[in-house]
């Protein structure tokens, strides 16, 4: 009985390396070909080899910035004095958005304005009388210095007194204020925040050895975790011009237009980046049967025999494999049942109607 194992075993072992290395030799050691009931061929479903759009890309993880983006500080020492946008708020450029009391810098730029009247009264008068040949000309030359001092007076304390008054550097909308009406602030107080949000930057790092693709005006596809299954179109902006040594990535910033203002700044951002598309031949992902590190497909010939034909793959997208070697324009291939063919023997196809793939949608990665 052992005898009798062994040898079966050893059979089978024998049988399964014809059928991998020799499929035609089925016949001569007895093996029944494949067959469909009443021992018809069987029926396969067969495609014919078109051509697809796949366009390879590169995955990043990005962060979210705003276009513009600034800390509205106090100016000058002051109390403040009123409050002119709510939090969140959308804002133009220019608005005010908080006035100080500036009571003390009002009542210091009343007198400067008096002095200046005075001072430019006395230069009247010198000149005046240095016309007439009355007064020495040192006393006109004082007359003017006095009068530019009173001028420059003034000019200081408008300066001051704008300070007082903060406004809105460009549009945007309002961070959280974090002041109230009354608080009294020093130069540098963080008063509140101003994002442009209406263009969002995606800054991502890619790794060096792309950097001979990476160019303004590609195109990305981009993922949020609080808009799942939503993507944000964009494209590149800029490529960074130095390389970080320890990383061995380049920064890369694209632009992705945010009118509805969902995007915010900060967000982690799942990066879609499209290197580059191509027209290839293509065949259904079914069609492909895998033989360690080999990939063939079985090719339907004119004979209606299935023949077994070596294949290099390229990008995968869903449902379709580009081909880079192996088939050609037209051929037929088995797509469905692929596990019924013999190499050499007759199929019965089915579903072939001459027809070239529809080309599916989406990005593709390396096989």
């Amino acid at each position: 009985m052992k005898k009798f194992g062994f040898a079966a075993a050893a059979a089978a072992l024998v049988l399964l390396a014809v059928w991998l290395f020799a499929p035609g030799m089925l016949d001569l050691v007895g093996a029944p070909a494949a067959q469909g009931p009443g021992g018809r061929p069987p029926v396969v479903t067969v495609v014919t080899v078109g051509r697809d759009t796949f366009t390879e890309t590169i995955e990043a993880i990005g962060t979210a910035l705003a276009s513009e983006s600034v800390t509205i500080t106090a100016k000058t020492a002051d109390t403040v004095g009123s409050i002119n946008f709510t939090e969140g708020q959308q804002v133009e450029a220019g608005a005010i958005l908080i006035e100080m009391t500036s009571t003390q810098q009002a009542a210091d730029l009343m007198a400067a304005r008096a002095e200046l009247a005075e001072a430019e009264k006395a230069y009247a008068r010198a000149a005046d009388l240095v016309s007439k040949g009355i007064a020495a000309r040192a006393t006109l030359d004082a007359a003017v210095a006095a009068r530019d001092a009173a001028r420059g007076r003034v000019q200081a304390i408008e300066a001051r007194l704008a300070d007082t008054i903060i406004k809105a550097p460009f549009a945007g909308v309002v961070g959280l204020r974090n002041v109230s009406v009354g608080s009294y602030v020093r130069p540098g107080d963080v008063i509140t925040t101003l994002d442009a949000i209406g263009l969002i930057k995606a800054d991502f790092t890619v790794p060096e050895r792309y950097l001979s693709v990476l160019k303004p005006g590609l195109t990305i596809a981009v993922g949020v975790a609080a808009y799942p299954g939503e993507t944000f179109a964009g494209a590149v902006a800029s490529v960074d011009t130095r390389i970080d040594p320890v990383t061995r990535a380049v920064k890369v910033r694209a632009e992705l237009p945010n009118a509805d203002l969902r995007l915010k700044p900060g967000m982690l951002m799942t990066v879609v980046l499209n290197v580059s598309e191509r027209s290839a031949l293509a065949v259904p992902e079914s069609a492909l049967v895998s033989q360690g590190e080999k990939r063939f497909v079985f090719v339907v010939d004119a004979d209606s025999k299935a023949q077994r034909v070596d294949v290099t793959t390229g990008l995968v997208k869903p449902g379709r494999v580009e081909i880079l070697s192996g088939l050609k324009e037209g051929d037929r291939v088995v797509s469905q049942g692929t596990n019924k063919v013999i190499p050499g023997r007759p199929v019965s196809a089915a579903g072939d109607d001459g027809a070239k793939p529809v080309a599916a949608s989406g990005g593709a990665n390396p096989s």
